[in-house]
């Protein structure tokens, strides 16, 4: 306790300067807290996949359908367990600002592909059994207000028109990694309209979801399906739910690289800050330093002083940083939570600011210590008054 104490009252000798070195290393902690945050959003969909689902798509491109007349030829390939299928609707609620993901999908096969997706088991019955039932995630429904029963109209865009709705079911994840924002209904429906309306484009999906007996057999899963449609009108893609999530993130890599980026770069800044203090705190205390040798103390107290006093400004800069970033966090999801629907303060986002603060600490005080433990007592009890 003398030497924490100590360590205290050589930190604030100089309040207004300790405090604006302090609130400098808060401010850099957050926004590299916030930064990695928003980094581990962007791969939220990647680390949420699971292992046992592939996607298969049009070989083309992923905006180019297939047909549902696959869907027998995908089940009676060796080791597909489940096939499920749907489409990416692109519906608007009331206007554009009010976004949401919303799909048209073959709801049984689709729940039983996705467990993660917890729904009350009352709900669920009455969901499969109205055509025109949907569920909505948690976040979605507490951003709208909505409720069970409730009926709602969504706008199409890729399929136009008024498209209603009663809201049958509410889910919630299974854990913190799951989107809760997301919005589904019966592709039956979909369908069903499209037959009246634009029968062109009735019968035909936007990708199907499959389930497969064993993980390590996903590339010959993978290779089977795409042999079966091979030299067809639509040839497929097939591979797993990770790498269709990657597909995705790799189109914004250069921005994420570009994060990244700065996220080091303001630890780099805030540690250039952090050195310049403990520079001129040893330049003010080269007496005292002298001081210290005449009475027999040996560097590695001196330099033990240096680095207690760098690393205690720098810890409680970055233990404020850390704090006010859980805040900060929720505020952001609250605010765009429709473009990252899972946004949260990840236990090694934590880590690494700490380890960040330790660093700039201990960083900023090399050359303050090395010269404090060089200088020669003469020359050090000449700045002494």
């Amino acid at each position: 306790m003398g030497i924490l104490k100590l360590f205290l009252r050589n930190a604030f000798r100089h309040k207004l300067r300790t405090g604006l070195t302090i609130l400098g290393i808060t401010i850099a902690i957050l926004a590299f807290g916030m930064l990695r945050t928003m980094v581990n959003a962007w791969y939220a969909g990647v680390e949420a996949s699971s292992a046992n689902r592939l996607v298969i798509r049009n070989a083309i491109s992923l905006v180019f359908p297939l047909p549902l007349a696959y869907k027998d030829g995908i089940r009676r390939v060796s080791g597909v367990t489940l096939v499920s299928w749907g489409n990416w609707f692109g519906g608007v609620y009331i206007e554009e600002k009010n976004f949401f993901p919303n799909f048209a999908v073959e709801p049984r096969s689709f729940l039983a592909l996705y467990p993660e997706y917890l729904i009350p088991d009352l709900q669920r019955a009455t969901f499969l059994s109205d055509r025109k039932g949907a569920v909505v995630g948690r976040k979605t429904a507490e951003r709208f207000g909505w409720k069970v029963g409730d009926a709602v109209t969504l706008k199409g865009t890729i399929f136009p028109g008024n498209w209603e709705f009663t809201i049958r079911g509410i889910y919630r994840g299974k854990d913190r990694s799951v989107d809760e924002t997301q919005f589904f209904f019966h592709w039956e429906y979909l369908d069903e309209t499209m037959k009246k309306t634009a029968p062109r484009r009735a019968g035909q999906v936007g990708y199907y979801m499959i389930g497969i007996a064993n993980p390590n057999l996903a590339g010959e899963v993978s290779a089977a399906v795409d042999a079966t449609f091979k030299n067809s009108l639509a040839e497929t893609l097939t591979e797993t739910e990770k790498a269709f999530q990657m597909g995705f993130v790799s189109m914004t890599e250069v921005i994420l690289i570009a994060i990244q980026l700065v996220s080091v770069v303001i630890i780099v800044i805030i540690m250039a800050v952090v050195a310049n203090t403990m520079a001129m705190t040893a330049r003010e205390r080269i007496g005292e330093y002298a001081v210290f040798k005449t009475l027999g103390f040996g560097g590695w107290f001196i330099a033990g002083l240096v680095f207690g006093e760098s690393l205690l400004i720098s810890l409680l800069g970055t233990a404020v940083g850390i704090a006010l970033t859980f805040p900060a966090a929720e505020a952001f999801a609250d605010y765009l939570g429709a473009y990252f629907p899972i946004f949260f303060v990840e236990t090694e986002t934590v880590l690494m600011g700490l380890a960040a603060g330790v660093l700039v600490g201990v960083v900023a005080a090399l050359f303050p210590t090395w010269r404090a433990v060089n200088i020669r007592i003469a020359d050090g009890l000449r700045r002494i008054g």
